[in-house]
């Protein structure tokens, strides 16, 4: 029993019981292949070039901002992590660092930063100029 099955433009041929088919040299030089199930003909024209599938592919990877502080420079510690029996594993302490959009007196807008609170706890000390300056930041950039 054979059954033709058409899913949007393509056509899909099934068959339930194993025929005898003749050795074929190349489906591709015949124009027409006659099936030996029930006198149906087929065209290869539809079978021979399957539609392209599209494989997704993998997302580039996103560069990862350092744990580092701009204005003072603070960056993870290295530490020990110590069990009750004294075993002693590394850990890293990760600098807190926040984003924080900070109004900027001399530019006359905010600018978003990424600092650790000892740089916002300076820069509501000293103003974000003086700490942007002595750390050699350039804030027209950001």
């Amino acid at each position: 029993m054979a059954t033709i099955t058409v899913v949007g433009s393509h056509r899909i041929f099934s068959v339930t019981k194993r025929a005898a088919l003749p050795k074929l040299k190349l489906s591709s030089e015949l124009s027409f292949m006659t099936s030996q199930l029930s006198g149906l003909k087929i065209s290869t024209t539809h079978l021979s070039s399957p539609a392209k599938l599209s494989v997704p592919s993998k997302k580039p990877l996103q560069p990862v901002a350092r744990r580092v502080c701009p204005f003072t420079g603070k960056k993870s510690n290295r530490a020990n992590k110590v069990s009750h029996s004294n075993h002693k594993t590394k850990k890293l302490q990760f600098v807190n660092l926040q984003y924080k959009r900070i109004w900027w007196e001399a530019g006359k807008r905010y600018v978003k930063l990424r600092l650790s609170t000892k740089a916002i706890k300076t820069i509501e000390k000293n103003g974000l100029d003086a700490v942007a300056k002595k750390a050699g930041i350039d804030l027209s950039k950001k």
